[in-house]
């Protein structure tokens, strides 16, 4: 595998993988943009939109019937929060040329189609497809509306909340309810054409390609050619440029809803900029709460018996740890206790070298299937990209295997309880 970036204009890059593990081919569009409050709806509305139809292909049947004709190509799109930003994402993928039983130029479909779909849509007047508009508003609504449904990922958008208000990353990637019917035609067809002629735009084109082919391609594709040269118009985020304060008091948050079982997640703040401190937070999070042999796992879920569920994840881009645990309601207090006495076995360095062992075996084997799934390894180049971190698999793995106790010591020393969220009925 090899990866080989290249700019096509100022502010828009094509990023190519060149793999022979596969038979298919991915091409990706990502649209990166800051966080807004007065933005992050409309940012959810337009991917919606721009999948119902293109100029070549004016409805949501003819852009699947096209889909069809590249063997059963798959086409999706949606939204992802990254840090401060929020992503816009369209991907196509298809068969690689070489399965194709009539010599067609099936990466050259793939390409055009996508996009097609992005940077061509449907417009009159300069004005998006206002029954598209008027669709995705609905279905935008029920998505908002659902996000109770799952307790997990609701407790831990409310912490988040909870922690940065709605200030970039405490913004919820979907928008709001509130916002959805002042939203006109006229406003987001304005701004879909500012987002797409200021926004960084990266180009991800994974399979056994050819970079000068796929440069060519694109520089001689007419989509492409009608984009400007902008600077890069988004926030950075990274081990280097996140800063963290203590925090005065532990914020504390109950909110209550029909649940048969306590959602708790407490959110962390690092306070360090020690070298390598991405790959350090890692093998601290796994010894911590990511894994069956952490010791939230082992001590909270399995000998107390406290949690049904008891894990923590780190979010690199904004030096987070989020615990997470389901537990009974009445539990509360002894689940916040013996999490915390967790923390302060870490920090005293109550962990041994076989732990430390451990958590890198299982940290390298996922960074190892990095490289076995396409859409992940596409996943993971968009991340570097926009963090401008840029590790190769195996630097990154380097990177895990360089950590030391005293390492991790001096990371867990500078890990601060910010937020408490726990939902309960």
């Amino acid at each position: 595998m090899s990866k080989v970036s290249l700019e096509l204009k100022q502010g828009i890059k094509a990023h190519c993988i060149k793999t022979d593990l596969y038979k298919t081919d991915i091409s990706c569009v990502i649209i990166t943009t800051p966080l807004k409050r007065d933005m992050v709806t409309k940012n959810a509305l337009i991917p919606f939109m721009l999948r119902r139809g293109t100029e070549k292909h004016p409805t949501l049947y003819e852009i699947s019937k096209e889909m069809e004709n590249m063997y059963g190509a798959s086409f999706n799109c949606g939204i992802d929060k990254m840090g401060d930003n929020v992503i816009l994402k369209f991907y196509i993928e298809s068969i690689s040329n070489e399965y194709a039983l009539n010599n067609e130029n099936i990466l050259k479909m793939n390409i055009e189609n996508l996009l097609d779909i992005v940077f061509n849509p449907i417009q009159k007047n300069g004005l998006l497809n206002d029954e598209f508009f008027k669709i995705e508003k609905e279905n935008l609504k029920k998505v908002i509306e659902s996000k109770i449904d799952n307790k997990d990922s609701y407790s831990l958008d409310a912490c988040i909340k909870a922690m940065y208000g709605e200030d970039k990353f405490g913004l919820y990637k979907y928008g709001y309810i509130e916002d959805i019917d002042k939203i006109t035609i006229e406003e987001i067809s304005k701004y879909y054409n500012e987002l797409i002629q200021n926004s960084k735009i990266d180009i991800f084109i994974s399979g056994n390609i050819d970079e000068n082919y796929i440069k060519e391609l694109l520089l001689d594709n007419e989509n492409i050619k009608k984009l400007k040269p902008r600077t890069e118009n988004y926030i950075l985020n990274n081990e280097f440029t996140e800063s963290k304060q203590i925090v005065d008091k532990v914020n504390e948050v109950t909110e209550k809803m029909e649940v048969s079982q306590g959602k708790l997640v407490l959110g962390l703040d690092i306070l360090s900029n020690v070298e390598n401190l991405q790959a350090i937070a890692l093998v601290y999070n796994a010894i911590l709460g990511d894994g069956a042999n952490s010791m939230l796992f082992q001590n909270v879920r399995e000998k107390a018996s406290l949690a049904y569920s008891a894990k923590s994840i780190f979010v690199k881009q904004k030096l987070n740890i989020f615990i997470r645990c389901g537990i009974q309601i009445e539990n509360y207090q002894k689940a916040i206790d013996i999490i915390k006495v967790q923390l302060d076995n870490i920090k005293n360095g109550e962990f041994s070298e076989d732990d430390i062992k451990n958590a890198k075996i299982y940290l390298i084997s996922g960074i190892r299937n990095i490289e076995e799934e396409q859409d992940t390894e596409v996943v993971y180049y968009i991340g570097q990209e926009i963090s401008k971190t840029n590790l190769t698999v195996e630097e990154y793995i380097s990177n895990i295997e360089k950590v030391s106790k005293n390492d991790i010591l001096e990371v867990a020393k500078n890990v601060n309880l910010n937020t408490i969220y726990f939902l309960k009925n």
